[in-house]
């Protein structure tokens, strides 16, 4: 395939871009970062016009849209910026291009109340709240591809992890080595959840691009939910640090976390605040997903949650 995948620059955009060259595609990049990189143009898409976008060498086949703003504290402009405007100019950008098929990236978190969520569906119904910003606009951007003239597909990936990681794990370290990790209690049973690895959601990614015949909705997971505490303990013990010897209820730290949110957004600090009621959710409450569709129709995932966390220690373990 000739594809086009935004946010190269990014996590899953750049394994993207190495599986599918790695797997004979051909490939053209663009991300808000610089890079030095054959066939990469740096371009901001929620800032840029669809006239002003680069001369591509080709028409692509397919477009992947992995361009988003991810993080779970940001400025609310900068969600509908890069979530929301830029969707609306990747869409306008492919209508020009000739319509190729179009695969976005979306997130399970358009999905995500307080509380436990088991056995989630992709007819589990979208809003009107959301859990924050990110799940807003990620849920706008979908609306925004479901008009779409051209064959379009949605991907709603669950945590994605691996080497190369900027959101799930990179937070959770930075808290382990400054000793801000507690257990978090209150819970009568674990919290379980679903993730995915990286290599997993590329070639999930390469499947969808390649199938126009796949429409829709689909959840990407590893389909193995794990007790999440248990096994984010499990990765800080195996890079060397102290295990967190302070309990907090989740109720504290739920409280704590919109604190300090507030604050932060209130007197807009700099960065982002130390937790959010976001993370502390992510920590503490179930959130699985029925895979059936995703096994009926791209198969089952090559790599397990185990080997997935084998190889980010391995990886991480180099960057300390």
């Amino acid at each position: 395939m000739r594809l086009l995948v935004t946010g190269e620059s990014g996590f899953v955009g750049g394994r993207l871009e190495q599986r599918a060259r790695a797997a004979g595609h051909e490939v053209v990049g663009i991300g808000r970062r610089r890079l030095d990189r054959d066939g990469y143009h740096s371009v901001d898409l929620g800032r840029t016009a669809v006239d002003a976008l680069p001369e591509l060498p080709w028409r692509p086949d397919a477009v992947v849209h992995c361009a988003a703003r991810a993080t779970p504290y940001a400025p609310r402009k900068a969600y509908e910026r890069d979530n929301v405007d830029a969707t609306r100019t990747v869409v306008a950008w492919c209508q020009r291009l000739g319509s190729p098929r179009l695969v976005h990236v979306s997130s399970s978190s358009v999905l995500y109340r307080d509380g436990d969520q088991l056995d989630l569906t992709e007819d589990a119904p979208v809003g009107p709240r959301f859990a924050n910003d990110y799940a807003r606009t990620k849920a706008a951007s979908e609306d925004i591809v479901r008009g779409y003239a051209g064959s379009w597909v949605v991907a709603r990936p669950r945590a994605v992890f691996g080497p190369g990681d900027t959101v799930l794990f990179p937070r959770i370290i930075a808290a382990a080595k400054a000793g801000r990790i507690p257990r978090l209690t209150g819970r009568a049973t674990p919290a379980v959840g679903d993730l995915i690895y990286v290599d997993n959601l590329a070639d999930y990614l390469l499947q969808l691009a390649a199938r126009p015949e796949l429409r829709g909705v689909y959840h990407l997971t590893n389909a193995e939910p794990v007790e999440i505490q248990a096994m984010l303990l499990d990765v800080i013990a195996r890079l060397g640090f102290d295990p967190p010897t302070r309990e907090v209820s989740l109720t504290s730290a739920m409280r704590a976390a919109t604190v300090l949110e507030r604050t932060w957004r209130l007197l807009r600090l700099p960065g982002e605040p130390p937790i959010t009621p976001y993370g502390v959710g992510v920590l503490s409450w179930s959130k699985t997903f029925v895979p059936d569709r995703m096994l009926r129709d791209l198969g089952a995932p090559a790599v397990s949650v185990a080997q997935g966390v084998e190889e980010f220690v391995a990886w991480q373990r180099g960057r300390l």
